[in-house]
Parts: C-alpha cells; sequence; structure tokens
C-alpha cells in the first residue's frame, strides 16, 4: 500500500492511499461510506498494527468500487510523516561514495562501523516543492537515499529481528552544500550545517509499506537533472543494512514509531565526478530522484527571494 500525506486547495493536510493516479482521501472515504475511520495519518497507520493496515486495504478498495477517488493531478503531496521525533541519517554506506569523499578531503579516517547524523526535521519539504540554492553556495549536491520508517519503538534492538520494526520505506534527497560539509570535516566537526539548509531534505512522494516490494536491498536508485540521467545506484551497495543499523544505534539511542532512517548518498553524486563543476546544481534546475518503477521525488532549485508560496508546510 502507498501512504500519503497530501493537502489540495483548502490546504488542510489529509491524510491519502495512493491508487494509481488516484488517491483516496480516507476521512472524507470512510465518512461517505459510513465507516469508522482506520487511521486518520500516515504515521498513526504505519504504527498500529496489521489490523489497521487491513482496514485501510479494505476501505480503498471499497473507496475505488464506489468511485470515491481524488485525481492525484491539482493535490500536493507533503512529507508524509511530518512530524517523526528524529529523522536519523547514516553516512559514508557505500565503498565507491567513500573514495569520491576521501578523494575530495570530505573523509578523514575510514569507518569500521555504521555512523550518523541528524537532519532537523525543519528541513523537510515534499515533493514538487522548491529548495533555495543560498547565494554564496556554489558546490550544491544531491544525494538519493533508501528511507525507511521505524514502525515501534527500538531499543537494543538485535539484527535478527531488527526488520520486525521496519514498517515502510520511502525515498529523500540529502542536499549538500559541499564546500561547508569540507570546511566542518577540515575543522573536525560534523557536517551539521551543510546538510541542515532550508528544505534541504526532500523526502516522498508517499510511504510503500514493506510488502510492496521482495528486497529493499535490491532497489535502483536513479538521480536526473533536467532530464538528464546522473546517477544510477543499486541499494544492494549500501555496506551497512538497515538490520546492522538498527542493531547498532539502538543499543543505546531509543527510536520512536515514526522515526525515518535514511540509509545514506550512492556513488555518482556530483562531487565524485570530474566535471563536478558543470553538475552542481542551480537555480532553474529541475531534480527527479526515483525507485525505478516504484515512484519519483520531484524537487526545484530557485534563487533567494525566488521561491513561491506554494511550498509544503512541513508540520501536519
Amino acid at each position: 500500500m502507498r501512504l500519503a500525506t497530501f493537502a489540495d486547495q483548502s490546504a488542510k493536510p489529509r491524510f491519502g492511499i495512493v491508487r494509481g493516479d488516484h488517491v483516496v482521501d480516507v476521512e472524507a472515504a470512510a465518512n461517505a461510506l459510513h465507516r469508522a475511520v482506520p487511521a486518520t495519518t500516515v504515521k498513526i497507520a504505519l504504527t498500529s498494527g496489521a489490523q489497521t493496515i487491513a482496514a485501510l486495504e479494505d476501505l480503498a478498495g471499497a473507496a475505488e468500487r464506489a468511485r470515491l477517488l481524488r485525481p492525484v493531478a491539482g493535490l500536493k503531496f507533503l512529507p508524509p510523516i511530518p512530524d517523526p521525533s528524529k529523522f536519523f541519517c547514516v553516512g559514508k554506506n557505500n565503498k565507491k561514495h567513500r573514495e569520491e569523499l576521501a578523494a575530495n578531503k570530505m573523509l578523514t579516517e575510514v569507518p569500521n562501523e555504521p555512523t550518523g547524523f541528524i537532519k532537523l526535521l525543519s528541513t523537510m519539504s515534499g515533493d514538487r516543492d522548491e529548495v533555495v540554492k543560498p547565494h554564496d553556495i556554489t558546490t550544491l549536491d544531491y544525494e538519493p537515499e533508501l528511507c525507511y520508517v521505524v514502525g515501534k519503538r527500538a531499543h537494543g534492538v538485535s539484527k535478527a529481528e531488527a526488520m520486525e520494526y521496519i514498517s515502510g520505506f520511502t525515498l529523500t534527497n540529502d542536499v549538500s552544500a559541499r564546500e561547508i560539509q569540507k570546511r566542518e570535516v577540515a575543522s573536525g566537526s560534523r557536517f551539521w550545517t551543510a546538510k541542515n539548509m532550508p528544505g534541504f531534505a526532500p523526502v516522498g512522494p508517499y510511504i510503500l509499506t514493506m510488502d510492496e516490494v521482495t528486497d529493499t536491498d535490491n532497489l535502483w536508485v536513479t538521480c536526473d537533472v533536467n532530464g538528464k540521467r546522473r546517477l544510477r545506484s543499486n541499494t544492494g551497495d549500501y555496506l551497512y543494512k538497515i538490520a546492522d543499523v538498527l542493531e547498532h544505534f539502538s543499543r543505546y539511542v531509543v527510536f520512536e514509531p515514526g522515526d525515518l532512517i535514511a540509509m545514506g548518498a550512492p556513488s555518482g553524486v556530483a562531487v565524485g565526478q570530474p566535471n563536478a563543476e558543470e553538475l552542481y546544481l542551480q537555480p532553474g534546475d529541475d531534480m527527479v530522484i526515483s525507485f525505478e518503477g516504484l515512484m519519483s521525488l520531484r524537487t526545484r532549485i530557485v534563487a533567494p527571494g525566488s521561491a513561491s508560496k506554494n511550498n509544503s508546510p512541513v508540520r501536519a
């Protein structure tokens, strides 16, 4: 099932189930069919268990038969879970990407265990949102990533049971200001600023439940800019899988239901290319990251003062 948070002309966030080119407005459909509302948000749906998911699937089928569907066209997809307690990102989780970072003096050590950092929740943006390139940033880069959703409280989780704590997955783009990242690494600090400028965490457009694919470790992730392919990488290239990550960090960190865990950048980002200066993102660029055959997340880069008023509100 594909679960989304969307807005229409009223701008009030709604919870929906995506069915092809249409969306079932869960609350509206349940009311029209005189049924109980199984869940009111994506987070509640993903963290309430199999019974809720089954009820939503049944509702979606009934709504489709009753033609209670809304076209996707004209709707605005917001970050699917606007209020996780944390947005955790795994770093340096691809061998070739490590080599790209090292070549650009953005890797001073070779990690022998999973590493991570935090994306601030206020940086999240939605599908087709605009992201401002600060006027003095010249090396704006893209990092399309697989992002998991934690389905229940995870603390002290073993690798063997880790997947029982994951309820869905989505796309995220860890937009990065490379010159700031390089300076932060050189100063011995983590790259908080480089990763946490406004809009630097596009997420969505919706979340897929885990039954939608047979293996999340075999997804092709792509990035196109202005219709031209920039990279294509497989999630099987991650050095540490989600079970490794959850076991490692949940020893001490408590992950709450609805938390997001992004798995790290693939190789092929702009900074690692010989013509990097031509590839860094500029105002006017249209960027699309995708899971091939599953979904795409679109972002437009704009100059300061040029952003429209239609960007996603981050809080539902």
